[in-house]
């Protein structure tokens, strides 16, 4: 086995988690991570290499999985044991970095779209009592025609074909989603199709509706606001998600670890109001920081530029930062930024900034906030492919020869606020406000503004290249191995 970044895995694991072997029993070990699924889709494509990204609570079977891959294949595997950004997406950059042909990833997935590397999911067994979860479903449900929408963690596919055989003889009215993929090169047990498009319908249904990675087809003549969702699943960022897509449903959950049901008491209305508050400070910003909160999601790149010419055409300043993983620290070393809004997946979209110096915001909001076509109203969309040209919620630019300044009245400040460019910008700046041009050695900043004169009155500015004042040396050999184990250290005892 090969270790991402090199140096000896079983001393890396003994020093984190204090053995190498699995809390996983050896026998049970080619079932809860399916072994020989994962053996048929990389001998079948041919695969060398393979990137094994594991989340953090399964880091102590990732050696034996490795281990076993290796042992009945001919691939070399390299564990990925931390991730750029969230681990529910596919970490397609650090794949790359150890030169692999393909990435398997464990655990939850929140199903978005990559471009790089062919990626198999292989989900967790997570167990589901389904007397349990039956019979709570009918006290939740006791009309037998309810039109209720099944929806679940991808962690307990394996347990819904056998919930909907035990309910839909009771139930006629009940519509079961499956997990969809987009992408030729993608893969995973239980998945039904391999490309999130819209069906035809048969005849009596209506129009397959896909999102998130999910695909269901609603009875004919009904709409999606006229169904009750159930999720089997635990509480957290993919229930948060799907209740503030569909807000204007509601929810009911099922959690197979803590064996309880309920009525989701979580006031959709209510948080849709905060975010609306993160619109209002979007719109006074004038300074705005693009965090790049994924490498690996497709089209994040289109997301950004669009962002960039948004927020220009709105008149305000936007600077791109790619920091990794997110934390209040990092944010608050910007305290020249207004707001920030953040392009990631859209179960990390959704990031609680309440401790946070400033507001981070979505793509979504920051459009509202920027866009003039585009109205706030019921609708709310977590996922920022649905923004670009050619989702389901783009709303095109108004033409910028046509544009007229706008005034309006804040709602925190109760100031006048303008929306037409910053004073001195050409409308069509190729920059699109994301550039700083020095006019002398002294940092004098065209076009000054809040976050330029902040800048340039700084003590460190970044890094800088100081040619000719640095000596030059030859390179030497550095250490291996990986921060808390370089092989020159010894082990610890």
């Amino acid at each position: 086995m090969a270790d991402a970044f090199r140096g000896s895995s079983e001393t890396v694991m003994q020093r984190v988690g204090g053995a190498a072997k699995g809390n996983t029993p050896p026998e049970k070990l080619g079932e809860f991570y399916q072994i020989q699924e994962t053996l048929d889709f990389i001998n079948e494509n041919q695969f060398k290499k393979v990137a094994l990204q594991f989340p953090d609570e399964l880091l102590v079977d990732s050696v034996a999985v490795a281990e076993e891959l290796e042992r009945r294949g001919g691939a070399t595997a390299f564990i990925l044991g931390d991730t750029s950004y969230g681990s529910c997406c596919v970490d397609e950059v650090a794949a790359e970095h150890a030169g692999a042909d393909c990435v398997v990833h464990y655990g939850a997935a929140c199903l978005s779209p990559a471009q790089r590397l062919p990626v198999m999911y292989v989900f967790e067994r997570k167990p589901v009592d389904l007397e349990k979860c039956t019979s709570t479903f009918r006290e939740l449900y006791p009309g037998a025609q309810s039109l209720v929408l099944l929806l679940y963690d991808v962690n307990y596919v394996h347990a819904i074909n056998d919930l909907r055989t035990l309910l839909s003889s009771e139930y006629p009215n009940l519509v079961t989603s499956e997990l969809v993929l987009e992408g030729d090169w993608c893969y995973g047990p239980w998945i039904r199709v391999q490309a999130c498009h819209p069906r035809v319908p048969e005849r009596g249904d209506s129009p397959a509706m896909c999102q998130f990675g999910r695909r269901f087809t609603l009875k004919s003549g009904s709409r999606l606001t006229d169904y009750s969702v159930f999720y089997v699943g635990q509480e957290g960022a993919t229930l948060r998600n799907f209740m503030m897509t569909w807000n204007r449903c509601s929810f009911t959950s099922f959690d197979p670890i803590m064996m309880r049901a309920r009525t989701e008491s979580l006031s959709v209305n209510r948080a849709l109001m905060k975010r609306y508050y993160a619109v209002e400070r979007a719109k006074d910003s004038r300074v705005v920081g693009i965090l790049v909160g994924t490498l690996g999601v497709a089209n994040y790149l289109g997301a950004i530029q669009q962002l960039k010419e948004t927020i220009h055409r709105a008149g305000k300043k936007s600077y791109v930062f790619a920091m990794g993983k997110l934390n209040v620290a990092k944010l608050a070393n910007f305290l020249e930024m207004d707001i920030f809004v953040l392009v990631a997946c859209p179960e990390n979209s959704l990031l609680d900034s309440s401790e946070f110096y400033r507001p981070v915001v979505t793509p979504f909001e920051m459009e509202v906030a920027c866009n003039k076509e585009r109205a706030w109203s019921g609708e709310y969309v977590t996922s920022f492919q649905e923004l670009l040209p050619g989702g389901r919620s783009h709303v095109p630019l108004a033409d910028e020869q046509e544009e007229a300044d706008e005034t309006d009245v804040s709602l925190i400040t109760g100031a006048l606020r303008s929306r037409n460019l910053l004073p001195g910008e050409p409308a069509a700046a190729a920059s699109r406000g994301s550039s700083v041009v020095l006019r002398s050695q002294t940092l004098t900043v065209a076009n000054a503004n809040a976050a330029a004169s902040f800048l340039a009155q700084r003590s460190w500015r970044g890094l800088e290249q100081k040619l000719g004042e640095t000596p030059v040396v030859e390179a030497v050999k550095g250490r291996r191995g990986v921060a808390i184990a370089y092989e020159e250290e010894g082990t610890f005892s």
